[in-house]
């Protein structure tokens, strides 16, 4: 458990405050301290109403059983609808091609949106295209979280899971019952260190859930609150673990110049070395987070982050990404955030086992996309 105390340090981005019950201000589990509770602003929840896609969902009195593709939030624009309709296909490769294209023609359109405004600077015509320049702009980035969505999407039904649906669809005389589980399938994405860490992360006593079998009045409120959390928490945990592999890595063999894939650009502390007297170049030389310091495992080496690394590997690095957390929170929940709901142990733990790989995927999702596309920083 001695890894657990980082989560005081890491709280949610700020986002539009929102009002949580006495109970959740009042707990003092790891996890509230995790998304340090009494210091946070809580995430937009968007008021729009959405359709879903292509939703297969049974909500009797066994629970919900879904299948096909039944993310809560559905694709606003032609890219999004593109890469739903090639899901439902099964079509990797072609589900892949389909991503980069859709990428590179959207950053084209960007640049192309830009240039316009550029050179129109200083004409009579200058505000109106502008205008158009930033609505464009606009549509492309609206776009690209399309992308990102569907690429998550992806990633889960690669691992044959289907998101929850939207909990309206669960719902059946106030009691939400998640079916199928699939908590196996869920936990296999992540390493041994790290599973072991997503276990530690104390939702049970976030949501004052005392006892496995019987069921249990929670607010959706709260549960939405511990889903963002645990999203961020999955970020966090791909972001360190990558961080801490690289560092391995590195500190077998570390060359005096390294060129990081983008992959692996995570803003490293850095030493220049001296100027070269011909080239006029500096090269700059990679240093562990934690100089000085040899950590043997994953667990110790979150434990010896500062607390600014350890927001740093939390905060999504894009603009792009915190608006896919907040659409998707907002819609897979909706409006109603302060009906209680009679709800399981185990629907609790699919909740939160979603999340993480979520926040996981997202992570991945991030990486690729700005291969093909600028995505704005965060």
């Amino acid at each position: 458990m001695e890894c657990l105390p980082l989560y005081s340090k890491i709280s949610l981005p700020q986002y539009s405050p929102c009002k949580f019950n006495n109970t959740l201000l009042s707990s003092t589990s790891l996890f509230s301290r995790f998304i340090n509770i009494n210091n946070i602003q809580s995430y937009t929840l968007f008021r729009t109403k959405r359709k879903s896609l292509a939703l297969v969902a049974s909500n009797g009195s066994g629970g919900c059983e879904f299948n096909g593709l039944t993310a809560p939030l559905a694709s606003t624009t032609e890219a999004g609808r593109l890469l739903s309709g090639i899901i439902l296909q099964n079509d990797r490769e072609g589900f892949y091609a389909s991503v980069e294209n859709e990428l590179i023609n959207l950053d084209c359109l960007r640049n192309d949106a830009i240039l316009r405004s550029v050179v129109h600077v200083g004409s009579d015509e200058a505000v109106l295209h502008r205008r158009i320049s930033e609505l464009r702009k606009l549509e492309c980035r609206k776009a690209v979280e399309d992308v990102m969505y569907m690429f998550i999407v992806y990633k889960f039904s690669e691992i044959g899971v289907h998101l929850v649906p939207k909990l309206s669809n669960c719902m059946y005389n106030g009691r939400l019952e998640i079916w199928p589980r699939r908590d196996w399938e869920l936990e296999s994405i992540h390493s041994v260190e790290v599973l072991d860490m997503v276990k530690e992360i104390g939702w049970e006593e976030e949501l004052n859930v005392k006892d496995k079998w019987p069921l249990n009045q929670v607010q959706k409120l709260q549960i939405r609150h511990v889903y963002a959390a645990s999203v961020l928490y999955g970020y966090f945990l791909k972001s360190a673990s990558l961080r801490y592999h690289l560092e391995q890595k590195l500190g077998k063999s570390t060359p005096t110049n390294l060129l990081f894939s983008r992959a692996w650009q995570f803003k490293q502390k850095s030493i220049p070395l001296e100027r070269g007297g011909d080239t006029g170049s500096t090269s700059v030389r990679p240093v562990s987070l934690i100089e000085g310091k040899k950590q043997h495992n994953l667990r110790s080496y979150i434990t010896s982050l500062d607390s600014e690394i350890k927001l740093m590997c939390t905060k999504p690095k894009f603009k792009e990404a915190k608006s896919v957390i907040e659409k998707h929170c907002s819609a897979l929940f909706g409006d109603e955030s302060d009906e209680e709901v009679s709800t399981s142990f185990a629907s609790l733990k699919r909740f939160v086992l979603e999340a993480v790989a979520f926040g996981s995927f997202l992570w991945d999702a991030e990486d690729y996309v700005r291969e093909f596309y600028r995505l704005e920083e965060n």
